[in-house]
């Protein structure tokens, strides 16, 4: 059947006339008569694809939608009526697959109003459905004798990142990568012999910090600081700012020898740990961090050590996360993790908390591989990213 453009667009306006009307019958007969012509585009698919749902015709509605959506795979319009029609037929994986694409779409641009109210349909359809997923995959396991409680903890962390309760974090270092290397948040302290011995001298070293935080806070300074050698291409409010603020006995290797003979009994502590020798480590300092203020989240250098905090000064409120997982200072109890996994920390009291922050070598790598990198930190000329 042939149209003139002149015939075309009085059956469109009659079309749309009748829909307005809640006429859908005349309306899908306009639109038909358009779509046998050859003449339809995009948005006649989609005119006729709403006059057969106010009908009730699931089936011809889908047609036009595939119609619609062979012409125009953007529409996000279109996917969500394809999952409508989908979710209907009981077919709930490709509803999920119809709606994500439009969503994913829908990101891109801005929509009108009316459309963004579909879109937020679509988004709580996908949350609820993949809720009742997470609740059908743990009843089952719980019949098949596996509750949460018999679970290993890297089996949970499988299922937590599956539903969306966690987020997949990798070690992300912004200079010297070491492959192969477990990606852990948070080691397990009772793996590493030493532990006790420095935790077993907190006392000893609160004493020395107490002294010097009792008259004041010097030689504590920025942790933070900008260099004219160094441009930075962010805007940290933390730069030069003393609200994170820290006081070396050594820093990247370099042994402040003043600072140790205030702080003895603290760096003869510290010599239990296999504290990692070469040109950039290690750094061993009082950390503070006053109170309202926030390290925004941020990943290390390099990947061949591991930081270790000793809690000291520790007041209420204070918080630290490493990928997934947020952890409280405990005064005296040890923590140590991967710091080129992203973490951050935050005192939400109002009172400075003091951590001791030192790096070890990772205990994976061999004695070989430390003499490695060792080398490698110690010649400028090969330690420059290509």
């Amino acid at each position: 059947m042939q149209l003139s453009n002149q015939e075309a667009e009085r059956l469109v306006k009659e079309g749309v006339d009748a829909l307005q009307r809640g006429q859908s019958a005349i309306a899908r007969q306009r639109f038909e008569s358009i779509t046998r012509s050859g003449r339809a585009n995009g948005q006649i698919w989609l005119l006729l694809a709403v006059a057969c749902r106010r009908e009730g015709d699931v089936l011809a509605e889908e047609a036009a939608l595939d119609q619609l959506l062979e012409l125009e795979p953007q529409a996000v319009r279109g996917h969500i009526m394809k999952g409508d029609c989908r979710a209907k037929a009981g077919d709930e994986r490709s509803a999920l697959q119809r709606y994500e694409i439009a969503l994913l779409i829908a990101g891109k641009q801005e929509l009108p109003a009316d459309l963004r109210v579909e879109v937020q349909r679509a988004e709580a359809w996908v949350t609820a459905f993949k809720a009742h997923v997470v609740e059908r995959r743990e009843a089952k396991l719980i019949a098949q004798g596996l509750p949460p409680e018999k679970r290993s903890s890297r089996f949970q962390q499988s299922l937590d990142i599956l539903a969306g309760r966690r987020k997949i974090f990798v070690q992300e270092p912004t200079g010297y990568y070491v492959p192969e290397l477990p990606q852990i948040q948070f080691f397990d302290t009772g793996a590493f012999d030493w532990v006790p011995a420095i935790e077993a001298a907190t006392g000893v070293i609160q004493q020395e910090i107490g002294a010097l935080l009792a008259v004041g806070a010097e030689g504590f300074r920025p942790y933070m600081q900008a260099h004219a050698e160094q441009a930075r291409a962010d805007v940290n409010p933390l730069l030069d700012n003393a609200d994170w603020s820290a006081l070396f006995l050594c820093e990247n290797g370099e042994v402040f020898d003043d600072a140790v003979a205030r702080f003895p009994r603290t760096w003869e502590a510290i010599q239990a740990a296999p504290l990692p020798r070469i040109a950039s480590s290690p750094t061993v300092m009082f950390s503070l961090l006053r109170a309202g203020a926030r390290i925004a989240p941020h990943t290390g250098t390099h990947n061949a050590r591991l930081i270790c905090h000793l809690p000291l000064i520790v007041p209420a409120n204070c918080g630290f996360r490493v990928g997934n997982e947020v952890r409280e200072w405990d005064e005296g109890k040890l923590l140590i993790f991967d710091d080129t996994i992203e973490h951050e920390a935050w005192n939400g009291s109002d009172e400075d908390r003091v951590v001791l922050i030192f790096d070890i070598w990772r205990p994976e790598l061999s004695e070989h591989e430390r003499d490695e990198i060792a080398l490698f930190f110690d010649t400028p000329a090969l330690n420059q990213r290509q």
